[in-house]
């Protein structure tokens, strides 16, 4: 059985702004196992990336853990460890490769000192076992290391500097990689070549991998498991075949709706009305409720609980919750 390698429970994160709290994240329990890839999908402003901050205490200072839990295997409490200890979880435990990431690079290092400067910051003075480091990785990634670390950010293309972050945020051997929209500012060719990497990658070193992507067809090809935010709350979580070809929450067909198909006609896609609620002041009850075809008097009311539809497959709905 996989165990699990980060449980996020009870989360909330909230961002002061002058009409009082964002509540961004709100009540999120969440699971990654051990050596899957799991993809975290949602319309923008869902809560998807405030959860990769917070799991590694990188928030803005507008923004706060309220509430909750967020445990590494089993015995670290991240959401509430002290500075010293949080140091020696990022990046050589967990790492992050956040959003508009190609611009994260130093225009004036070269690439080699970008990994010669990171390990120093995590205490790692040996220049040869760097060197040497990034150069695997590099070449793990089909680059090619004695030109890319000669060379300064600007000389890259936007696929080549995409993977140089990610063999940076491997430099140390981090059992967890989280990648926050890694692929949103590359071409499509970029794009496939990008998760074909990842895949490959995976497959070599059983790198722990969160995924968190607006686009539920990247989803669909690189992870194992997914999970549907939307508005800070989880609305799904299962298996990828599972929530693809058996959807259950309304946001969840809704958003399957909103993409083509190979086999189906493009008549059958649909938007998805409205728009994401004010999350200073959300709605009562289950947060699609505005936007649901499936509304009833309870989910105006009253927040769905979670149900266990299948082993692994979680919906909070109350369609579900009721039967």
């Amino acid at each position: 059985m996989p165990r699990n390698l980060l449980e996020v429970k009870s989360l909330r994160v909230l961002y002061k702004v002058h009409r009082g709290d964002v509540k961004a994240v709100d009540n999120v329990d969440l699971n990654v196992e051990e050596g899957e890839i799991l993809g975290v999908v949602g319309e923008s402003g869902s809560g998807k990336s405030t959860l990769a901050l917070a799991i590694l205490r990188l928030l803005p200072k507008t923004a706060r853990i309220a509430d909750g839990h967020i445990y590494y295997k089993g015995k670290i409490d991240l959401a509430r460890s002290p500075e010293n200890e949080l140091k020696e979880v990022r990046w050589k435990e967990i790492s992050l490769i956040p959003q508009a990431a190609l611009n994260a690079l130093n225009p004036t290092l070269k690439i080699v000192n970008h990994f010669l400067e990171t390990a120093k910051a995590h205490g790692v003075h040996d220049r040869k076992w760097v060197v040497e480091r990034a150069s695997k990785l590099l070449s793990l990634l089909r680059l090619e290391p004695d030109r890319v670390l000669k060379s300064y950010p600007h000389e890259l293309s936007g696929g080549m500097k995409q993977r140089v972050l990610i063999a940076l945020a491997m430099l140390l051997e981090p059992t967890m990689l989280i990648l926050d929209e890694p692929t949103t500012a590359l071409d499509v060719l970029t794009q496939r070549f990008i998760l074909d990497l990842l895949k490959d990658l995976h497959a070599k070193t059983n790198i722990t991998m969160m995924f968190i992507t607006h686009d539920i067809a990247v989803i669909a090809d690189i992870a194992d498991r997914m999970a549907v935010m939307y508005a800070g709350k989880i609305m799904e979580v299962g298996d990828v075949y599972t929530v693809f070809k058996e959807p259950k929450h309304p946001y969840s067909i809704a958003l399957m709706k909103s993409i083509p198909s190979l086999t189906g006609s493009v008549e059958e896609m649909r938007s998805i009305p409205g728009t994401l609620p004010d999350l200073v002041n959300p709605p009562p009850g289950c947060r699609f409720w505005p936007r649901c075809p499936h509304a009833m008097d309870v989910c105006k009311k009253e927040e769905p609980p979670v149900v266990e539809l299948k082993p692994g497959h979680l919906v909070s709905c109350w369609l579900h919750a009721r039967r």
